[in-house]
């Protein structure tokens, strides 16, 4: 049976506070809004449930609008309380998100090579789109064995530039000299490894051995310790990837040359979508 909190005192019966009903604006809609998705955030990270206290505590707000936040929620079917009286996510919630994720057809056509692929290499594989000067990881498989995983995550991001999936991507947009004179113009190029390639000339140079090569390496460029391979995806066009797949690995493991002897066999195991352009 579940068990619901009252709703906290917010004033006198009958009488309209501040922000309420009837004085709502647009604007205070919207800032309510944002408070009602802070909470669903918020509640994301608590997977065991957490209460109106600390979820009054972690969002910052007062108690009454956040309990008013979780009903609105629990309406929408996107929380709920559990026995104890713990709030968690709905069913709904879940039902959307991985109604969500089943019908993106990146995940569906490339999870499973790359689950073949961390099978057959012991390493963590992804995939990853291209956002602006970052690159998205929309889905990642852990090795089955072994005790040391990356600590990349599902939405997580990177700079392109240091990046395998990111150079790779960059090079079938950034062609000359030019362009990625023009692509770096203002914005910093964060070095995050002593091996971080920051200037014009060096990306450049990266960009056009990865289009000859039709793939992309990190030698420790991102993260230390960690490299990796990138090979294109083509799903929504024979011209242009939609996306990379990468193999990144612990170096200390499967060194870098490992990965590009194995290149071919990468390519084999990806299928169609992992075609060159003719």
């Amino acid at each position: 049976m579940k068990t619901t909190d009252p709703e906290p005192n917010t004033g006198r019966p009958g009488t309209v506070t501040p922000g309420g009903p009837a004085a709502a604006t647009d604007e205070t809609r919207l800032v309510g809004a944002d408070r009602v998705l802070a909470v669903l955030k918020e509640l994301a990270s608590h997977p065991d449930g957490a209460g109106l206290d600390q979820l009054t505590r972690a969002i910052g707000s007062p108690k009454p609008t956040v309990h008013r936040a979780l009903r609105s929620l629990r309406r929408a079917g996107l929380a709920d309380q559990d026995d104890t009286g713990r709030y968690v996510l709905g069913d709904e919630f879940l039902r959307l998100a991985f109604a969500h994720h089943e019908v993106r057809p990146e995940h569906v056509r490339i999870r499973p090579a790359l689950e073949a692929l961390a099978v057959e290499f012991g390493e963590t594989t992804h995939y990853a789109v291209l956002d602006g000067r970052d690159v998205v990881y929309r889905a990642k498989v852990d090795p089955p064995v072994g005790a040391v995983r990356l600590t990349s995550t599902i939405g997580g991001r990177n700079p392109a530039h240091s990046t395998a999936v990111g150079k790779l991507l960059l090079a079938h947009r950034l062609r000359t000299r030019a362009d990625v004179a023009g692509w770096s113009r203002g914005h910093e190029l964060v070095e995050r490894t002593s091996r971080t390639r920051c200037t014009v000339d060096a990306i450049h140079a990266e960009l056009q051995l990865a289009r000859s090569r039709c793939f992309a390496t990190d030698d420790q460029e991102n993260e230390v310790g960690v490299n990796c391979l990138a090979v294109p995806v083509f799903s929504t066009s024979s011209e242009v990837p939609s996306g990379a797949v990468s193999v990144s690995a612990l170096a200390y493991r499967t060194p870098l040359r490992n990965l590009v002897d194995a290149v071919g066999e990468i390519r084999a195991m990806l299928g169609p979508v992992a075609d060159t352009p003719r």
